[in-house]
């Protein structure tokens, strides 16, 4: 009985230990500052935007190179950051897209700490910057980075883009979490759910998904089964070889998303 209390104890102390640090493990947010000179891009600028009074958030702002050519509302992972976003959106930006790179709060030299209903608020405050530069919904796309694709679709059940990419999506943070913390009661505990799959149907623009079916990180099931319960139109691409993030390595890829984004 000694070491059933003592077993006991000790997974108690972990389940209590996991809560208390989940925020800590669902946004490793890195703390320094990427530097908008370090990108090469004379046309990159850096824009503000207020979330809550008293909050101001950096985002990086790419304008389209034309007046019909779209602008891509970026919302990057949660072991990602500025600097990461504009690098994977590079073959976007000369294409001739815009890009607006959101900037977390807690993220990117930001100040505050990340929670779902903060990057949430942080989400809202970009999109209400995009609609005062005059930008409508025929012009934007949102396009979400794992963690990012959570933002990316709760935004687009509020507000529709004309088109929605996501790139190794969870269905929700909580069955990932329970995939990986198979042992503890995620579900009953985590505090930011993201849960994608009961938005995805409200969501009415083109969609296309795309996952590696080597990630070890959101398990392509996931993505699988967001997918199953978007409505059409939807298409996507399931890479043989990709793991998490890195599915736009690979040029057929970037063609295709191009390829979508084009005909939205």
């Amino acid at each position: 009985m000694t070491w059933l209390w003592a077993a006991f104890f000790c997974y108690a102390f972990v389940v209590v230990l996991m809560f208390l640090a989940q925020r800590s493990l669902i946004y490793p947010a890195a703390a320094i500052a990427p530097q908008l000179a370090d990108q090469g891009l004379p046309q990159l600028e850096a824009v503000e935007t207020e979330p809550e009074p008293g909050l101001k958030l950096t985002h990086w702002y790419h304008p389209p190179a034309g007046e019909r050519e779209p602008l891509i509302v970026f919302f990057h992972g949660n072991g990602s950051d500025l600097a990461n976003s504009v690098a994977k959106m590079r073959p976007f930006l000369e294409a001739g897209f815009g890009l607006l790179a959101t900037g977390y709060r807690g993220y990117s030299g930001n100040p505050g700490k990340p929670s779902e209903d903060g990057l949430s608020a942080d989400a809202r405050s970009v999109l209400d910057w995009v609609e005062q530069q005059g930008y409508g919904r025929d012009r934007l796309v949102y396009f979400g980075e794992s963690l990012g694709t959570a933002v990316a679709v709760k935004m687009a059940s509020e507000r529709h883009p004309s088109a929605l990419v996501l790139e190794a999506p969870p269905s929700s943070i909580a069955d990932v979490a329970a995939a990986h913390y198979w042992y503890l009661p995620v579900r009953l505990l985590i505090r930011d759910p993201w849960d994608s799959l009961s938005r995805i149907a409200k969501v009415g623009a083109p969609l296309l998904v795309m996952h590696g079916e080597l990630d070890p990180v959101v398990p392509v099931r996931f993505g699988r089964k967001l997918f199953a319960a978007a409505v059409e139109p939807k298409q996507a691409v399931w890479h043989a070889e990709a793991r998490h993030t890195n599915i736009l390595h690979y040029p057929d890829v970037v063609e295709d998303v191009l390829a979508f984004i084009r005909a939205r």
